[in-house]
C-alpha cells in the first residue's frame, strides 16, 4: 500500500516499468529539464556533455562566471582553516570585508546575511528601529509596483504583488504600495507615519525597468526634506552590474540603507545590509542576528570578489563590454522588429522587451534550444545578465544564438 503524501510532489516515470517515483524536492520551481555538472567562465556543461552559453549568470549571481580561479582559491584556502564560528566570536574575514565595503561606499556599518531577502529584512528592521529608538512612531515604508525584494513574509508584503502574496496572508502591515513612476502619488503618500522609501534603482524581476537618474536624485531630496530614510535594493543591480560598483552612483546620490547580495558572493551565498551610522543608530546588541551570516567561508569569497570587481579598470571594462553588447542587441532588435519592442537597462543588466502577441517565456525556451541561457522577467522582458568578465566573442555568440531563438519563435507563431 502506498504512502500518504501531503505535498503536491512532482511525479515522474522510471525508464522501465510503470511505478511512479515521487521527487523529494518540494515542487515550488518550474525547472528547465537541464542538469549541469560543471562550468567555466560563461559556459556550462550538462551531465550529458552538452555546452550552453550562460547569459543568466544564476540571475546575476555569478558575476565573475563559473569556477573563477581566484574565487576557487579563496574558498579552498579558507575551507582548510575554519568554516563556521557563529557571531559569538570575532571573525577577521568579516571585519575585513565590512571595511572594504565601507571604504568603497556611503556606508559606515555592515550587517552580513546569507541572501538578498535576509539583507532586505535587515534593511526594513534598521529603518523602523531608527525611528523607534528616537521615540518616533514612524514605521510605514513606501514601495513600488513591479518591485521584488525577496520571498520572506516581510519582503513579499513590501512588494505587494498578488503573484507573490496570494495564499500567504495575512501580510505584514506597514507597507504603502504605489504605481511605478507616479510622482503625484508619491508626494501624497508621505505622512507622519512614513519611515522610508524603498526602491530598486533598476527593477530586475519587474522587467529591467531603470529609475531615471533625475528621479533617484528627486527621491533623495524628498527623503531629506521629510526627514525619512532612503533604502535602495541593489541586490540584482549592484556589484558592478551596471558599470559602477553600485547603480545609484550613476545618479550621484547615496542612500541611507542598502541591501546587497547576488554578485557580492560570486555564486557563494552572501548578502549584506549597508547603512550610515545615523540610519543604523537603533541597531544595538541583541536587535538582530544570523547564525551563518558573515561566516568565514562566505567572507573569504566576498573579499576575492571585491578584489576583482571594486576597481575602476574592471568597471571601465564592464562599461565597454556593455556598449559592445548593447550595439549588437540593437542590431538584432532592428532585424527582428516584429518581435522585439525595445532594449532597456544599463551596463550588463539588459532586457529585451517582447512585443504583444509573443511571450518572453517562448523566447527563453527557444534560447535554450539554441544552447543559450537567459532569464524571463516581468513586463514580457527577456533578461540578459552575462558574467561581467564575458569575452567579446562570447557576447557576440550569445547575440547570434538569441537571433536563432527569435527566428524560431517567429516561425512557430507564423
Amino acid at each position: 500500500m502506498g504512502r500518504l503524501c501531503f505535498f503536491n510532489r512532482a511525479v515522474t516515470r522510471e525508464p522501465e516499468g510503470d511505478r511512479p517515483v515521487i521527487s523529494p524536492v518540494m515542487p515550488t520551481y518550474a525547472r528547465a529539464p537541464l542538469e549541469f555538472e560543471r562550468g567555466e567562465g560563461a559556459w556550462l556543461t550538462t551531465t550529458g556533455g552538452e555546452t550552453y552559453l550562460d547569459f543568466g549568470a544564476g540571475i546575476a549571481v555569478n558575476a565573475l562566471g563559473h569556477a573563477h580561479p581566484k574565487l576557487v582559491a579563496a574558498l579552498e584556502a579558507q575551507a582548510r582553516r575554519v568554516w563556521h564560528l557563529s557571531n559569538l566570536y570575532e571573525i577577521p574575514q568579516q571585519k575585513a570585508l565590512a571595511a572594504r565595503l565601507v571604504d568603497a561606499t556611503f556606508a559606515d556599518t555592515v550587517f552580513f546575511t546569507n541572501s538578498g531577502a535576509e539583507a532586505m529584512e535587515c534593511a526594513i528592521k534598521t529603518a523602523r528601529k531608527h525611528f523607534s529608538a528616537k521615540g518616533e512612531d514612524r514605521h510605514e515604508i513606501i514601495t513600488f509596483e513591479g518591485s521584488f525584494h525577496g520571498r520572506t513574509l516581510a519582503t513579499i508584503s513590501a512588494a505587494g504583488a498578488e503573484k507573490l502574496t496570494k495564499g500567504f496572508g495575512p501580510l505584514l502591515p506597514g507597507f504603502v504600495h504605489l504605481p511605478f513612476g507616479d510622482h503625484d502619488a508619491l508626494h501624497a503618500a508621505i505622512g507622519p507615519k512614513t519611515a522610508a522609501i524603498l526602491i530598486e534603482p533598476i527593477q530586475g524581476e519587474g522587467g529591467i525597468r531603470p529609475v531615471p537618474k533625475q528621479c533617484l536624485r528627486g527621491l533623495r531630496e524628498l527623503c531629506d526634506a521629510h526627514g525619512i530614510l532612503l533604502i535602495l535594493d541593489e541586490i540584482q543591480c549592484g556589484m558592478g552590474r551596471t558599470g559602477a560598483l553600485f547603480a545609484h552612483e550613476h545618479a550621484g546620490i547615496t542612500p541611507d540603507i542598502m541591501a546587497v547580495a547576488k554578485g557580492i558572493g560570486g555564486g557563494f551565498p552572501l548578502g549584506a545590509c549597508l547603512a550610515t551610522e545615523d540610519a543604523a543608530s537603533g541597531m544595538v546588541a541583541g536587535t538582530h542576528g544570523s547564525t551563518y551570516g558573515g561566516n568565514p567561508l562566505a567572507c573569504a569569497v566576498g573579499l576575492a570578489v571585491m578584489d576583482e570587481i571594486a576597481n575602476e579598470p574592471f568597471l571601465a571594462e564592464v562599461r565597454r563590454k556593455a556598449g559592445f553588447l548593447n550595439q549588437r542587441l540593437s542590431e538584432l532588435a532592428d532585424e527582428h522588429a516584429d518581435i522585439v519592442d525595445e532594449i532597456r537597462g544599463e551596463g550588463l543588466m539588459l532586457g529585451i522587451r517582447i512585443r504583444e502577441g509573443f511571450a518572453c517565456g517562448d523566447v527563453v525556451q527557444a534560447g535554450r534550444a539554441a544552447h543559450l541561457l537567459t532569464v524571463p522577467g516581468g513586463d514580457n522582458v527577456v533578461r540578459i545578465l552575462p558574467p561581467l568578465n564575458t569575452p567579446d566573442e562570447d557576447l557576440a555568440e550569445g547575440v547570434r544564438r538569441l537571433g536563432v531563438a527569435l527566428a524560431a519563435v517567429r516561425e512557430r507563431t507564423a
